[in-house]
C-alpha cells in the first residue's frame, strides 16, 4: 500500500471510529429514554438492563453505519481539500477516484460485514431483546397491557381501546375473555371504563370495571346443542382480583417467542414467504369457490321453469329472456331477492377484504425485511461515493458545514426509506423496489458528484442556468 493510501485510510478510519461510538452512544441514550417505563421502578438488576441495551444495540446499526460513513467521507475529503492536500495529490497525477481506492476496498469489506450483521446478528438480537422485553413486562402487568390487542394475563385475555391517566392505569372500552381448563372462552366481560389498582407488597392486581355487562356460559354434563345454560348480568361496578404471584417469579432466560419476521435470516425469510404465499393463494381459491356458491349462480339452471316443454332453450341465454318467462309480480320478487343477495355478498366481500389485507401485509413485511438486508449492506459503499466527492467539492473540514450537509443527506436517505417501506406494507409499492429506493436515489447523486469533483467543477454551474434567463431579460429590455 502506498503512503498516500495509508494517509487517507488512517484519516478516514480515525473519523469513522470516533463518530461511530459517538452516534451509538447518542442512540443508546435515546433507547433508554424510550423504554424508561419498562426499566424503571421494577427493581431489575443492572445486569438485566445492560443485557437489554446490548441486545437492542445491533438494531441501531442500519441508522448509525450509513450516517457514520457519510460523515467520515465528507470530513476526510473536506479536510484534504481545505488544507490543499487534495490539490497536491491531483498535481502529482493522482485522480480523485484513484485516491479513493483504499477507502473503496475498506467500504466493500464493510458491506460484507453489514450483510452478516443484517442476516445474523440483528435477527439474533431481535430474538433476545423481544423475549427480554416480554419478561420485563411481567414484572409490572399494567405495562403488559397494550392498546388495541388482546393481552394475556394468567387465564385472562384483556383488550383495551385506550389507556390514560398519570400511570396509564385508567382504561377505556374493555373486553375480557376468560378461558376454562379446555381453553374455551366461557366468560366474556365488556365495560366502558376501568381502573387498575395495585400495591407494591401485594401479590394481586385489582381491576375495577364500570358500566358493563358480564356473560358466562355454564358447562353441563348434558352437552346437547339445543340447551346452553348461561348467565347474563349488567353491572355499574365490578371488581376483579388478578393473581400476580406467577408474574413476580420471572425467568429472564425463558425464550419462547421466536416467530416474528425480524428474527429470521435470508433463508428463513424465503421459506416463510413461500409458505405464506401458498397459504394465501389457497385461501383466495377456497374463498372464490365458496363465494361463487353462495351467490346462487350454480343453482340458477336448476330453478329455471321447465313446466312448458315446448319453450325453446334459447329463451334462457340471459337474465332478460329468463325474466320474460315469469308473470310481472314474480319478476319483482325475483329482482328484490337478487338485490338482497347482492347486498349480502358485498358485505361479505367488505368483511373479507380486511382479513386479506392483514395477510398481504404480513407477507409484504417479510419481503421488505428480506430486501432490506441487501440494501442495507450496499448502503455503505453508495453513501461513500456521495460523501467523498462532496467533501472534495465543498472544501470544508471540521464539525461545522460538513456536519450540516451530512445530516441533510442522511435525513433525505432515511425518510425516503421510511416512506417507501410504509408504502410497501399496504401493497402500494412493490417491497423489492421500496427497499432499494433510498439507494437508487443516492447512487445517481454519487455518480454526478464524482464526475463534477474529478473535473474540478462546482456542484451546480449557476452560470449555465442563469444565462438563458439573462438573455431573454436583456432582449425584452432592448425591444422596449
Amino acid at each position: 500500500m502506498k503512503i498516500i493510501d495509508k494517509l487517507i485510510l488512517k484519516s478516514y478510519f480515525t473519523i469513522f471510529v470516533s463518530f461511530f461510538f459517538i452516534l451509538m452512544s447518542i442512540f443508546i441514550i435515546q433507547i433508554i429514554w424510550v423504554f424508561i417505563d419498562d426499566l424503571a421502578g421494577k427493581e431489575v438488576d443492572f445486569e438485566i438492563i445492560l443485557k437489554f441495551l446490548l441486545f437492542y444495540s445491533p438494531k441501531l446499526l442500519p441508522l448509525v453505519i450509513p450516517l457514520t460513513v457519510l460523515l467520515a467521507s465528507i470530513m476526510t475529503y473536506g479536510n484534504l481539500s481545505e488544507n490543499y492536500e487534495m490539490a497536491a495529490i491531483k498535481s502529482s497525477g493522482i485522480s480523485l477516484f484513484r485516491s479513493m481506492r483504499s477507502l473503496v476496498f475498506f467500504n466493500i469489506i464493510l458491506c460484507g460485514v453489514m450483510f452478516y450483521v443484517a442476516n445474523t446478528l440483528i435477527p439474533y438480537a431481535e430474538f433476545k431483546s423481544y423475549n427480554l422485553r416480554k419478561n420485563l413486562a411481567k414484572l409490572k402487568p399494567a405495562l403488559a397491557i397494550t392498546e388495541g390487542i388482546f393481552n394475556e394475563l394468567n387465564e385472562l385475555n384483556i383488550k383495551v381501546k385506550n389507556k390514560y391517566g398519570p400511570n396509564n392505569n385508567l382504561l377505556e372500552d374493555i373486553i375480557i375473555h376468560k378461558q376454562n381448563k379446555n381453553n374455551k372462552n366461557y366468560l366474556v366481560i365488556k365495560a366502558k371504563n376501568g381502573e387498575l389498582i395495585g400495591a407494591e407488597n401485594q401479590d394481586f392486581l385489582q381491576l375495577i370495571l364500570k358500566d358493563g355487562k358480564r356473560y358466562e356460559e355454564i358447562e353441563t354434563v348434558n352437552n346437547r346443542k339445543q340447551i346452553k345454560p348461561h348467565s347474563y348480568v349488567s353491572f355499574e361496578k365490578y371488581i376483579m382480583n388478578i393473581d400476580l404471584s406467577n408474574f413476580n417469579q420471572v425467568d429472564f432466560e425463558n425464550e419462547k417467542y421466536k416467530n416474528t419476521y425480524r428474527m429470521q435470516n435470508v433463508s428463513q425469510l424465503n421459506l416463510s414467504i413461500d409458505s405464506l404465499s401458498s397459504k394465501i393463494k389457497s385461501t383466495y381459491k377456497n374463498f372464490s369457490k365458496s363465494f361463487y356458491t353462495r351467490t346462487g349462480i350454480t343453482n340458477f339452471k336448476k330453478t329455471i321453469r321447465t313446466d312448458n316443454a315446448s319453450l325453446d332453450k334459447t329463451l334462457f341465454k340471459d337474465y332478460q329472456t329468463h325474466l320474460r318467462d315469469y308473470p310481472k309480480d314474480i319478476r319483482v320478487s325475483i329482482i328484490n331477492s337478487s338485490l338482497n343477495n347482492i347486498t349480502s355478498q358485498v358485505q361479505v366481500l367488505n368483511n373479507q377484504k380486511s382479513n386479506f389485507f392483514i395477510k398481504e401485509k404480513i407477507i409484504n413485511l417479510h419481503k421488505s425485511n428480506l430486501f432490506d438486508k441487501y440494501s442495507f449492506a450496499l448502503a455503505s459503499i453508495i453513501l461513500f461515493f456521495v460523501g467523498a466527492p462532496l467533501g472534495a467539492l465543498i472544501r470544508k473540514g471540521g464539525f461545522g458545514f460538513p456536519m450540516v450537509i451530512s445530516l441533510v443527506l442522511f435525513l433525505a436517505y432515511h425518510f425516503a426509506g421510511t416512506f417507501s417501506r410504509n408504502a410497501a406494507e399496504d401493497g402500494s409499492l412493490d417491497p423489492a423496489l421500496a427497499s432499494w429506493i433510498p439507494n437508487l436515489i443516492m447512487l445517481p447523486l454519487g455518480i454526478y458528484l464524482i464526475s463534477r469533483a474529478s473535473s474540478d467543477k462546482t456542484i451546480i454551474n449557476l452560470e449555465n442556468i442563469i444565462t438563458p434567463f439573462k438573455k431573454v431579460f436583456q432582449k425584452n429590455i432592448h425591444n422596449k
